[in-house]
């Protein structure tokens, strides 16, 4: 019954070589990692009025064109720093990777972790903001709101889990179709002023001087329009080849097209003085340019889709970020495994249930919300900027000089900008990322320890290369040890299996062929007559490739026959790090168990504690 429900929502297996199928190009591309920054532009301008008009009136519209340039301006320099990192970074990763590189492991993680900070909140701030604006419009459905919320998170969880390709297609139109109402409302906007509209003024007083920390709170608002602008960077092998040229190719266009809205729509704001207030600019635009024809109500139809589907980009990039992460040992490995439609699904489950934990804590309010927005995707933009201006440094490359001043700049203001943000919006709730940050540093500081000390104590020393000696028995049962890498825990079981068969063989299920070369390799530097059969499983299977092989002519099992499945199993000294390892093991037991001819055996190596491996690997040092 599951099953047949998960097929009818996910859809079937794809095999491992449906990847490249799998994958994007420019046209879809764009709407799915630029939804987020696109959005952006809804909501930028009105974050600037909301500082500037209660301040200095009627000044605000002249600095408002001000600040939104400057803001483009940033815009630009971090355009071209990702570009560079797209094409130094082909792998994906973004900060992450360029802050690892460049500025240290624990760099790295900070970009990481207020990265995936970020991406969560993008989430719970999208889809509250857009069921905000719903249920503005319809009161009726206002205590329903938490429940919209999660219903929407629901309905994107599981078209992400649908494949990268499906995903695209599904959520890639909203975008476009807000552009369009965007680009054309710039235009309308335009030629309506300039055919002698003369906008309603409503008459406005400055309250205070114009200062520096006032236009300082006013950028840091503004630049909301930048978030989203990383993603490309991240997702890059998302692409289809060539992955690199496809991505600039996209950062490019969603830079260019964050530039012409908002600084449009910035121009739009100053020509017809809206005010920032109950309604939403966006909308007021729109009211004012086509009055309550059909532009008006597909302008806020499109706009309230956008912010919903805005959260997409996050699926696009947290999963594939907490996968490279994975890889590099700093998250738990099972975030680095494709489901079956070759999505990180285990990394967009994830996603949707921190959001969802975050809409209900918050009561989907998205002024609660949104006090936490901003810090992450800024902390990882300084991080970025700077490893960037460093790498331009060492190494010296062409034009190295003009490229670390740009991302040198990028990085002092960026770093401004978290600096304002934290200290204007610290009881807004920016404390609480703050907190969480450090908090999640530490946490995969302690899980890349845990990873490395079992990694020094699965590593084979020659001494373990040895052949495996063969004892004699006696009892009248044949043994299969499944092997996943050739590490002391499955040398160990082999020679066990030796103890009590003398028909023995080594069974190793591989993804790929690449995979299975190199563990026949690494298994033939055992010198060892027990021999290494591997099988190849497209989907991803462990189980069925075992069970087919038992029961195939190559094994000539013969009823009667007691089969006995030796496990290879390490165990952590500290409950905690179970939740590291894949259970793979436990699911092979269950599943092997429902065979009354297979006897299940499991080979324990027990590992030292994470603290004793490093002080045993420093005094060596």
């Amino acid at each position: 019954m599951f099953n047949r429900l998960k097929r009818a929502l996910i859809g079937r297996p794809l095999t491992n070589k449906a990847i490249k199928n799998e994958k994007y190009g420019v046209i879809w591309g764009l709407p799915i990692l630029s939804s987020d920054a696109i959005s952006s532009v809804a909501y930028a301008g009105e974050e600037i009025l909301l500082v500037l008009l209660p301040a200095i009136g009627f000044m605000a519209y002249k600095n408002l064109l001000y600040i939104s340039a400057a803001i483009i301006s940033l815009l630009l320099i971090l355009t071209f720093s990702y570009i560079q990192t797209i094409e130094n970074y082909p792998n994906g990763g973004g900060a992450y990777i360029v802050a690892s590189d460049n500025l240290g492991k624990i760099a790295g993680v900070v970009a990481g972790a207020a990265l995936s900070v970020d991406y969560i909140l993008t989430v719970a701030v999208s889809v509250s903001s857009g069921v905000d604006q719903i249920t503005s419009a319809f009161l009726f459905l206002r205590p329903y709101s938490i429940l919209i919320c999660i219903a929407i998170v629901l309905i994107l969880m599981i078209g992400n889990l649908r494949g990268i390709r499906e995903s695209s297609r599904i959520f890639g139109v909203p975008t476009y179709a807000f552009v369009f109402g965007i680009v054309a409302m710039l235009i309308a906007g335009i030629v309506k002023i300039k055919g002698g509209y003369v906008p309603p003024t409503t008459p406005l007083k400055a309250v205070e001087p114009v200062t520096l920390f006032l236009l300082l709170r006013a950028f840091s608002n503004g630049c909301s329009a930048l978030t989203g602008v990383e993603a490309v960077s991240n997702a890059v092998p998302n692409f289809k080849e060539p992955s690199v040229k496809k991505a600039v190719t996209v950062l490019i266009l969603l830079s260019s097209i964050v530039l012409i809205s908002f600084g449009g729509i910035s121009v739009l704001i100053s020509m017809y003085h809206i005010t920032a207030g109950d309604k939403a600019v966006i909308i007021q635009l729109a009211n004012e340019i086509f009055g309550r024809g059909f532009m008006f109500y597909y302008i806020t139809a499109t706009t309230f889709i956008i912010l919903v589907m805005a959260s997409n980009t996050a699926y696009s990039g947290f999963p594939l970020l907490l996968a490279i992460m994975a890889k590099e040992g700093h998250m738990p490995r099972q975030l680095n495994k494709r489901g079956d439609r070759l999505s990180y699904s285990n990394g967009i489950i994830l996603l949707s249930v921190l959001a969802t934990v975050l809409i209900v804590a918050f009561r989907a309010n998205v002024t609660s919300l949104i006090g936490l927005y901003a810090i992450g995707v800024f902390i990882s933009f300084t991080l970025s900027q700077t490893g960037m201006a460093k790498r331009w440094i060492t190494t010296r490359s062409k034009n190295w000089v003009i490229k670390a001043i740009i991302n040198g700049t990028g990085a002092i203001v960026t770093a401004l900008v978290v600096v304002i943000v934290g200290i204007t919006k610290f009881r807004e709730g920016a404390w609480i990322v703050i907190i969480v940050i450090p908090v999640l540093v530490f946490m995969m500081l302690k899980i890349n320890k845990h990873y490395r000390a079992v990694a020094v104590q699965l590593r084979v020393s020659p001494e373990d290369l040895q052949c495996i000696k063969i004892s004699e028995n006696h009892y009248r049962n044949r043994v299969i040890v499944p092997i996943e890498s050739i590490n002391k825990a499955s040398i160990r079981a082999l020679r066990y299996a030796r103890t009590i068969s003398e028909h023995v063989i080594a069974f190793n299920v591989s993804i790929d062929e690449e995979s299975g070369e190199k563990i026949k390799k690494r298994y033939a530097m055992l010198n060892t007559d027990i021999p290494l059969i591997v099988k190849y499983s497209p989907f991803r299977r462990i189980v069925e490739p075992l069970l087919k092989f038992i029961e195939s002519e190559e094994y000539n099992y013969k009823k009667g026959d007691m089969i006995t499945v030796i496990l290879p199993q390490f165990v952590v000294r500290k409950r905690w790090h179970n939740i590291l390892h894949n259970k793979t093991r436990v699911y092979i037991e269950k599943e092997l168990l429902k065979h009354k001819h297979i006897v299940v055996a499991t080979m324990p190596l027990q590992l030292h504690d994470d603290d004793d491996i490093e002080d045993k690997c420093k005094k060596e040092q």
